[in-house]
């Protein structure tokens, strides 16, 4: 399996990443993307990735961190991004929760994210949180101005989102939050998602699902979410596990290349 999502830089798993791998490994978990949540740490990024050969990375500007890089080019990033073991854009996009940085910012920075995901080829991970309205509204006007690739990463936003995420051919990935007790809503709409669009992953180290609940995520713990998600949509653990695999490495093609 793959976590396509997690961030293995944090705290709580940078500090104890040996074992974290070897969890990963013995749960079966044998390709992990760690994502950039800002530009500037993008050594930090490439070091881990070059230092063990399951783990890939992306390079881009959270939304939390927009306001500390709102300067930077889609230019620089398409360059960074050149890295043999550099799979994707970001993450980027709105998080209204939390407003770290302002929403013109967080708006700017992200359609530059798009940019540098349209000119790269590669895929954009997208972060959306409360604000279903204008991320909606960037996405449908951007991918009429030119098609790029993308992932609504961690969904956790209304069905509506999803539904336009899907027609406008992104992937939707789900997290811990789909083995939450309150989150029937998220479970039916992982149900909706056309099967070849699911991805699955940790967003470690928060979101550790239910039986971790408490404790740090990390990436051993997909094949957990994994588990509700094959429920969820009516498959087997394994082949939801092939599935989720497959498309992970149809999106993010660049990494077939170190599989």
């Amino acid at each position: 399996m793959v976590d396509s999502h997690c961030h293995l830089d944090s705290p709580g798993l940078a500090e104890r990443l040996p074992e974290v791998l070897a969890r990963a490994k013995a749960a079966g978990i044998g390709r992990m993307v760690t994502i950039s949540t800002r530009v500037r740490r993008f050594e930090t990024y490439r070091h881990l990735s070059e230092a063990h050969p399951e783990i890939l990375f992306t390079v881009g500007t959270h939304p939390h961190q927009a306001g500390e890089e709102p300067d930077v080019t889609a230019g620089e990033i398409v360059a960074l991004s050149r890295h043999p073991r550099c799979v994707g854009i970001g993450e980027a996009g709105l998080d209204y929760h939390y407003d770290y940085a302002p929403r013109d910012v967080q708006r700017n920075v992200f359609r530059t994210h798009i940019a540098a995901a349209r000119e790269s080829g590669l895929p954009l991970v997208i972060h959306a949180r409360e604000a279903d309205e204008d991320m909606a509204a960037i996405l449908t006007e951007e991918m009429a101005s030119g098609p790029f690739r993308a992932v609504l990463h961690c969904f956790s936003s209304g069905r509506r989102l999803a539904e336009v995420g899907v027609e406008l051919g992104l992937f939707v990935s789900f997290s811990g939050i789909v083995t939450f007790r309150n989150s029937d809503e998220i479970r039916a709409i992982a149900k909706a998602v056309p099967r070849e669009r699911l991805l699955v992953e940790t967003d470690a180290p928060y979101l550790a699902p239910v039986p971790h609940r408490g404790r740090p995520n990390e990436p051993a713990f997909v094949a957990d979410t994994a588990r509700v998600l094959a429920e969820t949509v009516g498959l087997s653990a394994d082949d939801l596990a092939r599935l989720t695999t497959d498309n992970f490495y149809r999106l993010f093609d660049k990494a077939a290349a170190h599989r």
